[in-house]
């Protein structure tokens, strides 16, 4: 890996820009590891002790702001893990803070990055594909999960998932809009100005330390539940709890950075779609069981059958390309992720449950 000195990480006090700080520090505690926040996702706060405790020196400030990237001081490395991650967002209310956190901030990472020379890695989402077109794929119930019909497949997609080639023509919410818009400026910027980037199209992360809500975490909301109560409903598609996506240990997307960093010269500009795959996949009734399992409390679930327009059936990685390009493959598995989850969230209970647990 090149000769890092120093690396920034905007959202770095978010649940992934704050584990892949700590881990960058853990490995590499001679490199100085910066993570910028401006703490506005409840919870994010929870982060700072630990940051702390591991050296990595935090800076409060926003990526729509270039004067908190000036405090930032320079930089050879950018991770940037910084966004509006709901793809709600702008449904209910205006599309401001959505727009100009995601889009312009993209902007300003990297007209840091050009400043210093920084190389950059960029967290964007499977959100970037049109919603119509996924929700138009061959889907057939197979038990408790919809499933790709098996051996069909066409542009983009099989039974083995979704990969970069899948079209983009269509609509995909603000939010899935606003990252492909940042893919395309860094594209840009990597061919005018020579800044060494890559992109990493991103299904659901998840692991210790996520705030999980309805829209964005999740497999966190539902173990917390499980264990400190609250409701839970399956929404949409017939209220059957039956959509599918597969979901990614962070632990995981920190090895295959570190293996992307070994050979940014040969990748830099490539996409890559990047998740759990269909081994490490579940729906929500499959994940109400397993949540059943590990904390031994049955909860009532509660079952509209509306679809919300942002709303998919399915998304999951096909990840053949980045796994024979950098020999990684998943480690965790559903049921290892939600043990990860699980002990999580009982060893810090009193700090969590205001958090994670019912409404008061």
């Amino acid at each position: 890996m090149r000769d890092y000195k120093r690396i920034l990480v905007t959202g770095g006090a978010g649940f992934v820009g704050s584990n892949l700080a700590l881990a960058f520090k853990r490995d590499l505690p001679n490199i100085a590891v910066v993570s910028l926040d401006n703490l506005h996702r409840r919870g994010s706060e929870l982060s700072l002790d630990r940051l702390k405790a591991a050296g990595v020196e935090f800076l409060r400030g926003d990526v729509r702001s270039p004067d908190d990237f000036a405090a930032a001081g320079s930089f050879d490395l950018l991770l940037d893990c910084s966004a509006e991650p709901s793809v709600h967002a702008g449904y209910d209310s205006g599309p401001s803070y959505l727009v100009d956190t995601n889009l312009t901030g993209t902007t300003h990472c990297l007209e840091a990055a050009r400043r210093t020379g920084a190389d950059l890695l960029f967290l964007s989402t499977s959100r970037v594909y049109p919603i119509k077109r996924l929700a138009a794929l061959p889907l057939v119930e197979h038990g408790d999960r919809f499933v790709i019909e098996p051996g069909s497949s066409g542009p983009g997609w099989s039974d083995a998932g979704i990969t970069v080639d899948f079209p983009l023509t269509g609509t995909r919410s603000l939010y899935g809009a606003t990252k492909l818009a940042s893919e395309l400026l860094i594209q840009e910027y990597a061919e005018m100005y020579g800044v060494r980037a890559v992109i990493d199209r991103c299904g659901v992360l998840t692991g210790p330390w996520q705030m999980g809500k309805v829209d964005q975490g999740f497999l966190v909301l539902w173990a917390a539940r499980h264990l400190y109560g609250g409701p839970l409903a399956y929404m949409g598609f017939g209220g059957t709890g039956k959509q599918v996506r597969d979901i990614l240990h962070v632990t995981d997307l920190y090895r295959l950075l570190r293996c992307q960093l070994e050979r940014i010269d040969d990748v830099s500009g490539h996409i890559f779609n990047v998740g759990g795959g269909a081994e490490t996949s579940v729906s929500l009734t499959e994940l109400s069981a397993l949540c059943r399992e590990i904390s031994g409390n049955s909860i009532d679930i509660a079952s509209d059958p509306e679809t919300r327009p942002a709303d998919i059936p399915y998304y999951v990685t096909d990840n053949s390309e980045v796994s024979e390009m950098f020999d990684w493959a998943p480690e965790y598995g559903v049921e290892a992720i939600l043990e990860d989850v699980h002990s999580w969230l009982v060893g810090n209970r009193e700090m969590l449950a205001p958090i994670l647990g019912p409404v008061t």
